[in-house]
């Protein structure tokens, strides 16, 4: 059968949409047969860690940690992602998907920065142990780019309705993406939900804003 026959479900998504995907679904595969290989080396480690890489800034978004983890973000890369590359145009949206993944990773590890000096500075056995758990600890997955598409697509399309699977409401986009985010602000400032990069939802979310921002200032947004 020819996937990429003409009319066909991905003959329909935006090429750099597309290729994300594929991308992300090949690291999958690949980390569903050798995890602590591609988790060791090509998740995200604090700069600080012996596992840290230097391409791993780039490639940690390409990583994910299971099924569910890997099938939401490429649900809401492909749902998401097509209206906003159509929109913004190929160049401009494979350039908003690195910056806003490179903006994740950044605050993420800025956060990691201050936890490591405050575990330091402790000078405890119990700060020397967290230090060393921080340094064992990866950051993977697309979610922080994710983020910046969500927050594009409410900036470019604020009033569409979107309706989540649970619960089943119904509001406009500029609405629920702002209530993720604050979800994702409550939760990493008071550390309610472990094992989330809550700062890099956040970082994504804050680079994809400025950059919509800044090209519709500066009359870059529709350019192909």
């Amino acid at each position: 059968m020819n996937y990429y026959s003409q009319g066909s479900f991905l003959s329909n998504i935006p090429v750099v949409t597309k290729n994300l995907l594929i991308i992300n679904l090949v690291m999958y595969i690949a980390t569903v047969i050798n995890e602590e290989f591609m988790v060791s080396t090509f998740a995200m480690f604090y700069p600080g860690s012996p596992f840290f890489r230097f391409w791993q800034p780039l490639t940690y978004m390409f990583m994910h940690g299971g099924f569910w983890h890997i099938f939401f973000n490429m649900y809401t890369l492909v749902m998401f992602g097509m209206a906003v590359e159509r929109t913004i145009g190929t160049r401009n949206f494979l350039i908003f998907y690195f910056v806003t993944g490179l903006g994740a990773m950044a605050l993420h590890t800025g956060v990691e920065y201050l936890q490591a000096s405050h575990y330091l500075a402790s000078e405890t056995p119990a700060g020397q142990v967290a230090y060393a758990q921080l340094l064992r600890t990866p950051m993977l997955g697309a979610s922080g780019a994710i983020y910046g598409i969500l927050v594009a697509f409410a900036m470019l399309y604020p009033d569409a309705r979107m309706t989540l699977i649970f619960p089943p409401i119904t509001l406009d986009a500029k609405w629920w993406v702002g209530i993720f985010i604050v979800i994702e602000l409550v939760t990493g400032i008071t550390g309610t939900q472990m094992g989330v990069a809550h700062f890099a939802h956040l970082g994504g979310a804050l680079l994809g804003f400025l950059l919509i921002f800044f090209w519709r200032k500066s009359g870059k947004l529709w350019r192909r």
